[in-house]
């Protein structure tokens, strides 16, 4: 029988493995006690053992050690809205973005970190920085003004890209330096999509977003890192850039979401990449019963398998979902 981390480095590069692979996910703080009671676990990893979970997800171990105890980032958001304005709101020349104080990569450290990896068991370590920049840009324009400026002040916004790109491919390489072989994937975030489509045109992705993310897939694979892109929503009519761009697996398959219905992710790229989710957060999970989280996970299992690895289609399970579904699908990848 392969290793868990054998399993999903299998799965990731579309070779054949023992079985189907599972990831629990992240659930959310307030899950943790309800799942705890149910399975009669204390720890984090105690329940991941006992579920056979074979995914360990790993964010360095706070890697930003500035002398004056700065944080890696000050957006300076005047609000909690995705549309509140931030440093470069009202930014209209590109060279102020470099006026900016930007993190220095000289002040990361990663002994914290590596000495956590030499801690964790034999499971696929999903080790880099989450590198969320789609997001972090929204953030520092405010979501609206961020759109807009796309078509009013198009170098600024590739100036603050790219200044925030650069940070990120600068920190994921010296992260993959120091961790060596201890880590296997790049797993890393931004959500591209709403429940019915794409949060910009293709082509204001293909302009402002995908050369940057194409700098950090080229990281993860000059590093010998597989490359797993985590983004909620509907992003079907950009996976075959998405593909094109090097990533090995998509995260987490939103079910519910429009066009990313399993059969017709199966039918159009099977086989072009692995798939990290799909079990459906939504209605499944909430209201099914065990025999129906079952029944569903061994269609998903013929629809995208073998390269699925069995996870929730929103990977913070929150508090309305049932112990005892969870279990279900916990159990389902192992079942013949």
């Amino acid at each position: 029988m392969m290793t868990s981390r054998e399993r999903i480095k299998a799965i990731f590069a579309g070779e054949t493995a023992d079985q189907f692979g599972f990831w629990l996910g992240n659930p959310h703080p307030d899950m943790w006690p309800i799942l705890h009671e149910y399975f009669g676990t204390t720890t984090e990893e105690e329940l991941r053992a006992l579920l056979n979970d074979d995914f360990r997800w790993i964010r360095p171990v706070e890697p930003y050690k500035h002398p004056e105890g700065h944080a890696m980032f000050d957006m300076k958001r005047k609000g909690v809205s995705l549309s509140a304005e931030g440093a470069f709101a009202d930014c209209e020349d590109p060279a102020e973005v470099d006026d900016y104080e930007w993190p220095n990569p000289d002040f990361l450290d990663f002994t914290e970190t590596v000495e956590y990896l030499d801690q964790v068991g034999d499971y696929y370590r999903a080790a880099s920085f989450w590198s969320p920049f789609f997001h972090m840009v929204c953030d520092f324009f405010g979501m609206e003004n961020y759109f807009i400026k796309m078509y009013t002040h198009p170098e600024v916004v590739h100036a603050v890209t790219q200044r925030l790109v650069d940070f990120y491919v600068e920190a994921n390489s010296r992260m993959f330096e120091a961790i060596g072989d201890r880590g296997d994937g790049m797993f890393f975030g931004n959500d591209f999509g709403s429940q019915l489509d794409l949060l910009i045109g293709p082509d204001a992705f293909r302009e402002f977003v995908f050369p940057y993310f194409k700098q950090l897939t080229d990281v993860g694979h000059a590093y010998n890192k597989q490359v797993i892109l985590h983004s909620c929503g509907s992003i079907y009519k950009v996976i075959p850039d998405l593909i094109e761009l090097g990533v090995d697996a998509l995260h987490p398959l939103q079910a519910k979401a429009s066009n990313m219905e399993a059969g017709r992710l199966a039918s159009e790229f099977k086989g072009k990449v692995a798939f990290m989710g799909a079990v459906d957060t939504q209605e499944l999970l909430p209201r099914a019963t065990p025999d129906e989280v079952l029944e569903e996970v061994e269609r998903l299992k013929k629809l995208l398998g073998p390269s699925l690895v069995i996870s929730p289609s929103h990977e913070a399970l929150l508090p309305g979902m049932k112990p005892e579904n969870v279990e279900a699908m916990a159990r389902a990848p192992r079942k013949n």
